[in-house]
């Protein structure tokens, strides 16, 4: 995994349709959609899903969603991203299967030992900075925490939590492969561009 990996929030569009804000992100590059809500009800979770997933199609890039297996297997998403909190990867894999793509979210060091025994496809360190749009999260981890989880761990890193283009090159120094971004995509006057110069950072 390596890329712009865009996770949404609709409240942070400005009243902008949030099919429209995916379509700009992937047009500008991001190689990665995760679909994040926490306020609609599953029916019309995967309704949205399934018309997320017929935008990403033609640009091959992957579905995944947040939390939710049920949703993710009635969509026929790429994959799911799942916290401490949820469902354990076990069972998740054997619902998804060994071809999707699963996320675990790390937020103590603790978590990150225990993704060692697991073939999670990467885990989310969350988070790198304090941000707004998670306030349940623990400790940032900061740029340190970033390397010493990038030489410890064997799978890929998907940093999340605050980054945006003033502070990606850092970000991507520490050994990430993925740059997770949410306002700054979401929230951009021009999300195709701001996808863009994401991908532009990382390829540097």
């Amino acid at each position: 995994m390596r890329g712009v990996y865009l996770v949404t929030d609709r409240g942070l569009c400005r009243n902008r349709p949030l099919p429209e804000i995916i379509l700009q992100a992937v047009q500008g590059g991001a190689a990665y959609v995760q679909l994040r809500e926490k306020d609609i009800s599953t029916r019309l979770f995967v309704e949205e899903a399934i018309a997320v997933k017929n935008i990403l199609l033609p640009f091959n890039v992957p579905l995944i969603i947040n939390d939710l297996i049920d949703v993710a297997l009635a969509c026929g998403a790429d994959g799911v991203h799942i916290g401490q909190e949820d469902m354990p990867y076990s069972t998740a894999r054997k619902l998804m299967g060994k071809n999707a793509i699963i996320g675990l979210s790390v937020e103590t060091w603790e978590d990150v030992e225990a993704a060692q025994r697991l073939d999670v496809d990467y885990i989310g360190v969350s988070p790198v900075f304090a941000t707004p749009t998670k306030t349940n999260t623990k400790e940032p981890w900061g740029l340190e925490g970033l390397k010493k989880i990038k030489f410890f761990s064997r799978h890929p890193i998907v940093a999340i939590g605050g980054i945006n283009e003033s502070n990606a090159r850092a970000v991507v120094e520490a050994g990430v492969d993925c740059l997770a971004v949410v306002s700054a995509i979401c929230a951009a006057d021009n999300p195709s561009q701001s996808a863009t110069n994401l991908k532009n950072i990382l390829r540097q």
